[in-house]
């Protein structure tokens, strides 16, 4: 049996777009109730994305980084999900970081998940802040 693969993708790419759109509205417009219009942003044409895709090539994963080092929109479909893929995802974005030169990562982790990212080797910083209804906490990683 074939491994999940984590490829860098293009929000150009017309299928691979709608791949991401369809995995992030999945989870964060019907899972999490966040208001479709909050979820895509001016931000996506510009960041570097991965799509995650099962043995069978569908996708079932996605994230995004923004040229800052700024990691966002990490989504598993839910049937994949405990599986390793999200971590997968986001040590994919590190690793393009550091050859970018950047000296840290950051994101905005939804509080439930902040255990998953400080096992990644994120630290949270400031305060917990509400975004789309949802209570947040800034996390850093330092790459130098």
């Amino acid at each position: 049996m074939s491994e999940i693969r984590i490829e860098r993708t293009s929000w150009a790419n017309e299928v691979e777009r709608e791949a991401m759109i369809g995995i992030r509205h999945e989870v964060f417009v019907v899972e999490q109730e966040v208001p479709v219009e909050l979820e895509l942003d001016a931000a996506d044409p510009e960041c570097r994305h991965l799509l995650a895709f099962d043995p069978g090539g569908t996708p079932i994963g996605t994230a995004r980084m923004q040229a800052d080092g700024h990691i966002g929109r990490i989504a598993v479909v839910r049937p994949w999900r405990k599986r390793g893929i999200g971590a997968q995802l986001v040590e994919a974005l590190v690793a393009a970081a550091r050859e970018s030169g950047l000296d840290s990562v950051d994101l905005d982790s939804q509080v439930h998940a902040t255990g998953f990212y400080q096992k990644l080797g994120f630290e949270a910083r400031g305060d917990v802040f509400m975004d789309a209804g949802i209570p947040h906490q800034n996390m850093l990683l330092r790459l130098a």
